[in-house]
Protein backbone atom coordinates (compact mmCIF):
# COMPACT_ATOMS: atom_id res chain seq x y z
CA UNK A 1 0.00 0.00 0.00
CA UNK A 2 1.37 3.62 -1.07
CA UNK A 3 0.77 6.72 1.22
CA UNK A 4 -1.07 8.19 -1.25
CA UNK A 5 -3.67 5.40 -1.04
CA UNK A 6 -3.47 5.75 2.58
CA UNK A 7 -4.92 9.35 2.32
CA UNK A 8 -8.02 8.06 -0.03
CA UNK A 9 -9.00 5.87 2.60
CA UNK A 10 -8.66 7.72 5.14
CA UNK A 11 -10.86 10.09 3.08
CA UNK A 12 -14.00 7.25 2.58
CA UNK A 13 -14.12 6.66 6.23
CA UNK A 14 -17.09 8.54 6.47
CA UNK A 15 -18.79 7.03 3.58
CA UNK A 16 -17.67 3.27 5.06
CA UNK A 17 -18.27 3.78 8.82
CA UNK A 18 -21.14 2.47 9.16
CA UNK A 19 -20.25 -0.91 7.17
CA UNK A 20 -17.53 -1.84 9.65
CA UNK A 21 -17.81 -3.76 12.68
CA UNK A 22 -17.20 -2.42 16.20
CA UNK A 23 -13.69 -4.26 16.37
CA UNK A 24 -12.29 -2.94 13.10
CA UNK A 25 -13.48 0.88 14.20
CA UNK A 26 -11.98 0.69 17.39
CA UNK A 27 -8.56 -1.04 15.22
CA UNK A 28 -9.15 2.57 13.20
CA UNK A 29 -9.04 4.97 16.03
CA UNK A 30 -6.12 2.89 17.42
CA UNK A 31 -3.66 2.66 14.99
CA UNK A 32 -5.34 4.07 11.97
CA UNK A 33 -5.74 2.17 8.68
CA UNK A 34 -2.87 0.98 8.13
CA UNK A 35 0.66 0.00 9.49
CA UNK A 36 3.88 -1.21 8.64
CA UNK A 37 3.98 -4.84 8.78
CA UNK A 38 7.58 -7.45 9.71
CA UNK A 39 8.85 -6.90 6.34
CA UNK A 40 8.20 -3.53 6.41
CA UNK A 41 5.35 -3.14 4.17
CA UNK A 42 2.52 -0.47 4.48
CA UNK A 43 -0.74 -2.83 4.70
CA UNK A 44 -3.87 -2.66 5.84
CA UNK A 45 -4.70 -2.87 9.66
CA UNK A 46 -6.18 -6.34 10.87
CA UNK A 47 -8.84 -7.05 13.04
CA UNK A 48 -7.48 -10.09 15.59
CA UNK A 49 -5.23 -11.33 13.10
CA UNK A 50 -7.80 -12.34 10.42
CA UNK A 51 -9.84 -9.68 8.60
CA UNK A 52 -8.83 -6.06 7.45
CA UNK A 53 -10.61 -3.71 9.38
CA UNK A 54 -12.64 -2.98 5.63
CA UNK A 55 -14.17 -6.36 5.63
CA UNK A 56 -17.47 -6.81 5.91
CA UNK A 57 -19.86 -9.35 5.65
CA UNK A 58 -22.76 -9.08 3.72
CA UNK A 59 -25.08 -10.33 1.29
CA UNK A 60 -24.07 -10.40 -2.34
CA UNK A 61 -26.14 -10.24 -5.55
CA UNK A 62 -25.03 -12.30 -8.48
CA UNK A 63 -26.81 -13.17 -11.78
CA UNK A 64 -28.10 -16.43 -12.42
CA UNK A 65 -27.96 -18.58 -15.85
CA UNK A 66 -31.44 -17.87 -16.21
CA UNK A 67 -31.00 -14.31 -16.31
CA UNK A 68 -32.85 -14.18 -12.46
CA UNK A 69 -30.26 -12.37 -9.51
CA UNK A 70 -30.59 -14.17 -6.18
CA UNK A 71 -28.52 -13.70 -3.36
CA UNK A 72 -25.61 -15.09 -1.48
CA UNK A 73 -25.68 -14.65 1.85
CA UNK A 74 -22.71 -14.06 4.47
CA UNK A 75 -20.40 -13.35 2.13
CA UNK A 76 -16.95 -11.39 2.93
CA UNK A 77 -17.16 -8.53 1.04
CA UNK A 78 -14.91 -5.01 0.97
CA UNK A 79 -16.44 -2.46 2.60
CA UNK A 80 -14.78 -0.27 0.38
CA UNK A 81 -14.90 -1.41 -2.87
CA UNK A 82 -19.02 -1.84 -1.70
CA UNK A 83 -18.72 2.74 -1.30
CA UNK A 84 -16.89 2.95 -4.92
CA UNK A 85 -19.60 0.81 -6.17
CA UNK A 86 -22.20 2.49 -4.94
CA UNK A 87 -21.09 6.01 -6.35
CA UNK A 88 -19.93 7.06 -2.23
CA UNK A 89 -16.54 7.49 -3.23
CA UNK A 90 -13.64 7.81 -5.84
CA UNK A 91 -11.58 5.54 -4.46
CA UNK A 92 -12.35 1.57 -5.03
CA UNK A 93 -9.13 -0.03 -3.23
CA UNK A 94 -5.75 -0.04 -2.48
CA UNK A 95 -3.58 -1.89 -5.82
CA UNK A 96 -2.51 -4.40 -3.35
CA UNK A 97 -6.13 -5.79 -2.03
CA UNK A 98 -6.95 -5.86 -5.95
CA UNK A 99 -4.51 -8.03 -6.91
CA UNK A 100 -4.90 -10.37 -4.62
CA UNK A 101 -4.16 -13.85 -4.18
CA UNK A 102 -1.56 -12.13 -6.12
CA UNK A 103 1.17 -10.23 -4.06
CA UNK A 104 4.32 -7.86 -5.15
CA UNK A 105 7.71 -8.64 -3.69
CA UNK A 106 10.52 -5.66 -4.26
CA UNK A 107 13.51 -7.61 -5.11
CA UNK A 108 15.95 -4.66 -5.08
CA UNK A 109 17.27 -2.48 -8.16
CA UNK A 110 13.61 -1.19 -9.32
CA UNK A 111 12.50 -5.31 -9.59
CA UNK A 112 9.36 -6.58 -8.38
CA UNK A 113 8.69 -9.77 -8.21
CA UNK A 114 4.72 -11.91 -7.99
CA UNK A 115 3.71 -14.14 -6.23
CA UNK A 116 0.42 -16.50 -5.98
CA UNK A 117 -0.58 -16.51 -2.09
CA UNK A 118 -2.25 -19.56 -1.26
CA UNK A 119 -4.64 -19.35 1.06
CA UNK A 120 -7.52 -21.76 1.64
CA UNK A 121 -10.39 -18.86 1.53
CA UNK A 122 -9.39 -18.65 -2.20
CA UNK A 123 -10.04 -22.32 -2.68
CA UNK A 124 -14.05 -21.73 -4.00
CA UNK A 125 -12.49 -18.90 -6.68
CA UNK A 126 -9.74 -21.75 -7.80
CA UNK A 127 -12.05 -24.36 -8.43
CA UNK A 128 -14.49 -21.49 -10.57
CA UNK A 129 -11.22 -20.48 -12.34
CA UNK A 130 -10.26 -23.95 -13.24
CA UNK A 131 -14.30 -24.24 -13.97
CA UNK A 132 -14.35 -21.89 -16.78
CA UNK A 133 -10.72 -22.35 -18.26
CA UNK A 134 -9.91 -18.89 -16.54
CA UNK A 135 -6.87 -18.05 -15.16
CA UNK A 136 -5.55 -15.70 -12.75
CA UNK A 137 -3.84 -13.45 -15.25
CA UNK A 138 -6.71 -13.11 -16.48
CA UNK A 139 -9.02 -12.78 -14.07
CA UNK A 140 -6.94 -10.08 -12.48
CA UNK A 141 -6.62 -8.21 -15.34
CA UNK A 142 -7.85 -5.01 -14.54
CA UNK A 143 -5.57 -4.39 -11.56
CA UNK A 144 -2.50 -5.60 -13.10
CA UNK A 145 -3.09 -2.66 -15.96
CA UNK A 146 -3.74 -0.62 -13.21
CA UNK A 147 -0.94 -1.28 -11.41
CA UNK A 148 2.03 -2.35 -14.36
CA UNK A 149 -0.20 -0.61 -17.42
CA UNK A 150 -1.18 -2.37 -20.99
CA UNK A 151 1.84 -2.37 -22.50
CA UNK A 152 3.06 -4.48 -19.84
CA UNK A 153 -0.38 -6.58 -19.37
CA UNK A 154 0.19 -7.15 -23.49
CA UNK A 155 3.85 -8.45 -22.96
CA UNK A 156 2.66 -10.83 -20.33
CA UNK A 157 0.13 -12.20 -22.99
CA UNK A 158 2.81 -12.24 -25.29
CA UNK A 159 5.07 -14.14 -23.46
CA UNK A 160 2.07 -16.77 -21.63
CA UNK A 161 1.17 -16.88 -25.91
CA UNK A 162 5.28 -18.25 -26.48
CA UNK A 163 5.31 -20.44 -23.43
CA UNK A 164 2.14 -22.10 -24.47
CA UNK A 165 3.75 -22.54 -28.24
CA UNK A 166 7.05 -24.32 -26.38
CA UNK A 167 4.86 -26.92 -24.60
CA UNK A 168 5.64 -24.90 -21.65
CA UNK A 169 2.29 -24.09 -20.44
Amino acid sequence: MTLDEIAEIEDCLDAVWGDLSASAQSVIDKQGVAYTDQEGDLVTSIVRGKDCVFTYYGNLECSTVNGQCSMIPDCCLCALEKAYRAGKTRFCKPVSCALYPIREKRLGEGLVGLNYNYWDVCKMAVAKGIQENLYLYQFLRNPLVRRFGEAWYQELLDTVRELKSQGYL
